[in-house]
């Protein structure tokens, strides 16, 4: 029996509370799944949908969705640096980042903005037996790195970015102190001195700029750590190198699961729990 066969019928009525994702493109999404999920499985009324929004359309979106009602949205690629702008209120996290990946629509006009992702990829991390610790690299210098970035950071860890676009990862390194920067042609070379690497961008997605993103890791320390954040597909180019080089690897999904408790909690009023159902439940789906 198939874990939604288990699940109790999701109670949708006229009152039901209602929350969404916003990407461009956002049809490699799993978080409607699981939102519904926890939906169906504490049975609240409510309902969560996907929202593809291109960036021109951004902000009119927001306050639309807050004019109709939405208690709230998760961000996804590319309007996390956005949402960060748009916002009326930022937490912690989400300050020290610049970013923001989850949007609350308070009752008094506030747009509150949080940024679940890097709590989320240490929580991913943790669970897959994985503490971070050492030297980290990040690919990538958009919204995600910045939030994983400040938790690696916050966390002790000593981080370097590297970007395809060289100012961008200047300008993550200006927002937190104490960021290296990597130039992205020698970035291979110099991976032995690192104990994590992660890709925070969407090279190797399923629909994105370049599925068959595969770097090379000959460089690599035995001990390196591959993470992805990009979970369509479950094992990406990327991790699919590092399993063939015997490294250790950590998936994506874990972080997507991990880093959506937060905002289930705000819309919905109930703390959900990331188990065994839930992600065989989302991972059947990848």
């Amino acid at each position: 029996m198939t874990p939604q066969a288990l699940l109790p019928r999701q109670i949708i009525t006229g009152k039901a509370r209602l929350a969404g994702v916003l990407g461009w493109p956002v049809s490699h999404s799993r978080s409607p799944l699981l939102h519904n999920y926890w939906l169906a499985r504490y049975g609240i009324d409510g309902a969560y949908v996907p929202l593809p929004v291109a960036p021109a359309q951004f902000a009119e979106a927001v306050h639309g969705l807050q004019a109709a009602g939405f208690r709230g949205a998760n961000v996804t690629i590319p309007h996390k640096e956005a949402a960060y702008a748009l916002a009326t209120e930022l937490d912690h996290t989400a300050q020290r980042a610049g970013a923001v990946n989850t949007l609350i629509f308070e009752a008094n006009g506030a747009i509150r903005g949080l940024s679940t992702d890097g709590d989320g990829f240490v929580a991913s991390m943790e669970s897959a037996g994985h503490k971070p610790q050492g030297k980290a690299l990040l690919l990538g210098a958009g919204g995600a790195a910045r939030s994983v970035a400040a938790a690696l950071q916050d966390r002790g860890l000593h981080v370097a970015v590297t970007n395809r676009t060289d100012a961008r990862a200047h300008a993550l390194a200006e927002a937190l102190p104490g960021l290296d920067v990597v130039p992205w042609a020698m970035w291979e070379q110099q991976l032995g001195a690192y104990s994590l690497l992660v890709n925070t961008t969407s090279l190797g997605m399923e629909g994105g700029p370049d599925p068959m993103f595969r770097p090379s890791l000959q460089h690599a320390a035995p001990h390196l750590v591959v993470a992805d954040i990009v979970y369509v597909p479950r094992v990406t180019p990327l991790l699919a190198e590092a399993e063939q080089k015997g490294l250790k690897t950590v998936e994506g999904l874990g972080m997507l699961l991990h880093q959506a408790r937060l905002g289930f909690r705000e819309w919905f009023g109930q703390d959900p729990e990331v188990d065994a159902g839930l992600e065989a439940y989302v991972r059947a789906s990848l």
